[in-house]
């Protein structure tokens, strides 16, 4: 294989994402969900994208979390929900988003102690380790990370009570419900502030490292 003529090299500032452009944007920047290009659309178990293209900004993950809440209550499932984060740029943001709106549904919410960064897999180890023996009260999660993709990307991904990746059926009842959501407008979702929402009696501070 040929090696690339910047291997070993510092990136240039060409390459470099532009991360205060991408938080704004993910702010002020609303989606056009006529066009199937910004619409939520989930890939394995979860919605990718970017911000400056205006397929992962706030109103995506308000929506999003918003059908998840309904989802869960279809579903019965009333355990907690963990949900943690990596270190893309857009993560913080839509971790802060979605504990607005799960809060302000009374959604008890797991989050990474000291809101730290986590790996992926540890939100399946917390899922199973909760619901091992149980019959009621099941856990389901959260991973707020777009994987592999690019620093401009972000993502949303969704793990039932079996703790792997949810399959095609349930992401496409949450993005259809998220997508109407959106046609809809925003003020069909209840939000907590969210200072508020940290503080929630529902919301608790897990460590997801040590075990």
């Amino acid at each position: 294989m040929k090696n690339h003529p910047l291997a070993g090299e510092v990136a240039p500032k060409s390459l470099l994402a532009n991360i205060r452009r991408l938080v704004s944007a993910y702010y002020t920047h609303q989606p056009d969900v006529s066009g199937s290009t910004q619409q939520v659309v989930f890939g394995t178990s979860g919605h990718r994208g970017s911000s400056l293209k205006n397929s992962f900004n706030q109103d995506h993950i308000l929506a999003i979390s918003k059908a998840l809440c309904e989802y869960r209550t279809f579903q019965h499932i009333d355990g907690p929900l963990f949900m943690s984060m990596d270190t893309h740029a857009l993560s913080e943001p839509a971790l802060a988003n979605a504990l607005e709106v799960f809060a302000a549904a009374g959604v008890t919410v797991m989050i990474p102690k000291g809101l730290g960064y986590t790996p992926t897999p540890v939100i399946s180890h917390a899922i199973l380790t909760t619901n091992q023996n149980r019959q009621r009260g099941l856990a389901d999660g959260v991973v707020i990370t777009p994987s592999h993709n690019t620093p401009e990307d972000g993502g949303f991904k969704y793990n039932p009570p079996h703790g792997g990746p949810a399959g095609d059926a349930i992401t496409q009842r949450i993005a259809d419900k998220a997508n109407q959501i959106l046609g809809d407008g925003q003020y069909r979702v209840k939000r907590m502030p969210f200072e508020k929402a940290l503080k929630a009696e529902t919301t608790h501070e897990y460590d997801y490292i040590i075990p």
